[in-house]
């Protein structure tokens, strides 16, 4: 990781007409990403992981999702304010993304060569011949068995593993700035889990692309990440490097995050800590703490107005009334 900053999104907000009445996905989130990094985004299911980053592409379906204000400033260039044109020139070249499910992601009727050889001649400029090489090298490197036979395969004759393994393959064939991982490893069972997390960090380092990873697993950005942003309710409730917030978190809620994860020291009687409640509905949520409802430590100026972000040392920020209050 260096110093240089690669992508910086400042008060991103996304939200989404429905007729109940807007959901507010993304609701002001901010976060610098520097070259070589990786960025985790930890977070229940709705609390805005997946829309934040579709909007830093600016994927999002319209109708009826919107981005409704902020900037992505990616290498100094907004990404909001591009046109289609120059912004295909970016997906899947500068900045490229894994989905969760590798079947849904790559076409069942076309051969994995068709797929990898279309993006790198579109993005890089190759003929088909020296695509090709390029796909098989990638394929090799992803540790793809036998990758100049495997090429030629359809995606139903890969399992689930060795599809994601072509994924990251793909992502990574044009040696992207950036790539960002939506819950890479969720189908697949905790041994490949493991292997594919490996062969991310591997690769990534190899090329020198920095990450974005969206994960539920505290487990997963313990090995993997170098800082770390909770989401909540289409926020960023709290965000430093990843060593910090695990030992001296500050929100409640990353608190019972980190409390919510079993321990090997911890005894067999003790029963696994859970936080109480659900995540609140988004649609025209009320600028509150949208916490408190769950939180064990809530006072009466949660339910009135969102906290302010209060910053400690070593870049370590937390959206909570417990510390503005104090300060």
């Amino acid at each position: 990781m260096t110093d240089e900053v690669i992508l910086e999104v400042k008060d991103l907000k996304t939200y989404f007409n429905v007729d109940e009445g807007v959901v507010k996905a993304v609701d002001g989130v901010s976060f610098i990403l520097h070259k070589g990094e990786t960025l985790g985004i930890v977070g229940e299911s709705g609390s805005g992981k997946s829309v934040t980053n579709l909007s830093i592409i600016n994927m999002i379906p319209s109708p009826p999702g919107r981005i409704a204000g902020g900037e992505v400033l990616f290498m100094g260039r907004d990404l909001l304010k591009l046109p289609l044109s120059e912004l295909r020139k970016i997906r899947g070249n500068k900045i490229s993304m894994i989905f969760q499910d590798p079947m849904t992601s790559l076409n069942p009727f076309l051969r994995i060569s068709t797929q990898m050889i279309e993006t790198i001649v579109l993005h890089q400029g190759l003929d088909a011949k020296a695509a090709k090489d390029r796909a098989i090298e990638m394929l090799k490197m992803a540790g793809i068995p036998a990758p100049k036979k495997r090429i030629d395969q359809y995606p139903h004759q890969f399992s689930g593993g060795m599809r994601q393994r072509v994924m990251i393959a793909m992502s990574l064939s044009c040696n992207p700035e950036i790539l960002i991982a939506d819950e890479p490893t969720s189908a697949l069972d905790v041994t490949i889990q493991a292997q594919i997390l490996d062969l991310m960090r591997d690769m990534t380092s190899r090329l020198g692309t920095a990450v974005i990873l969206i994960t539920h697993s505290l487990g997963v950005v313990a090995g993997m990440c170098d800082t770390l942003c909770v989401m909540y309710a289409g926020r960023v409730i709290e965000r430093g490097a990843t060593n910090d917030l695990f030992a001296d978190a500050k929100h409640p809620y990353t608190q019972g995050l980190i409390k919510s994860v079993p321990r090997l020291d911890r005894a067999v009687s003790d029963r696994l800590f859970s936080i109480r409640g659900q995540p609140p509905n988004v649609i025209d949520l009320p600028d509150c703490c949208p916490f408190y409802p769950r939180c064990d430590r809530a006072m009466d100026v949660c339910k009135r107005k969102y906290p302010r972000t209060t910053e400690f040392a070593n870049n370590h920020s937390v959206g909570c009334w417990l510390y503005t209050e104090a300060r």
